[in-house]
C-alpha cells in the first residue's frame, strides 16, 4: 500500500509554516508567560486598573479562599514569576504545574457563570489551562533557558 502524502491547502504558506515550525512552543510560551505577567501585576502592585495587593486580598476573602492575603498573593505571584520564568524557560514544567494548577481552581470558581468570559465563565483559565498542560507535558522547547543550562531535555 503506498503512503499517502499530504498537502497544504494553501500552498503558498509554507515556506512561512517551515520557517517558523522550530519556534512555535517559544511563540506560545513566551506569550502565556506575557499574559499572565499583567495580571500578577494587577493583583500584587494595582497597575494596569488593578486592585494591588490589599484589594486582591480582600476578594480571596470575599469569594471564600482565606486568608485572602495568602490566598491573593500565591496567585499573584503564580501569576508575575511564573509568567515570567515562562518567558525565560526557566524551571517551565515547575511554572506550567503552578498556573495549571490555579487554572483548574479558577475553572472551578468561574464555571457556575458558564463558558464564556465575557459573562465571567471560565473560557480564559480553560484556554491557560490547556497551555500550561502543554508545556508541564512537553517542557519549554528549544529555545528556553532550561534548555540552555543542560536541564529538562
Amino acid at each position: 500500500m503506498a503512503q499517502a502524502t499530504s498537502r497544504l491547502y494553501v500552498p503558498a504558506f509554507g515556506a512561512i509554516y517551515v520557517a517558523f515550525h522550530d519556534y512555535a512552543d517559544a511563540i506560545l510560551r513566551i506569550v502565556l508567560g506575557g499574559v499572565l505577567i499583567p495580571h500578577g501585576c494587577q493583583k500584587l502592585f494595582g497597575l494596569f486598573g488593578g486592585t494591588g495587593f490589599s484589594g486582591n486580598a480582600a476578594l480571596f476573602d470575599r469569594i471564600g479562599f482565606t486568608p485572602g492575603i495568602f490566598w491573593g498573593t500565591l496567585v499573584g505571584c503564580t501569576e508575575l514569576i511564573g509568567g515570567a520564568l515562562l518567558v525565560l524557560g526557566l524551571f517551565t514544567r515547575f511554572a506550567a504545574a503552578a498556573v495549571l494548577i490555579f487554572m483548574l481552581v479558577a475553572m472551578k470558581v468561574t464555571s457556575a457563570r458558564g463558558f464564556f468570559w465575557s459573562n465571567g465563565g471560565m473560557e480564559y483559565s480553560l484556554l491557560i489551562g490547556a497551555c500550561a498542560l502543554f508545556f508541564l507535558i512537553r517542557g519549554g522547547g528549544d529555545y528556553a533557558l532550561d534548555r540552555a543550562i543542560g536541564r529538562e531535555i
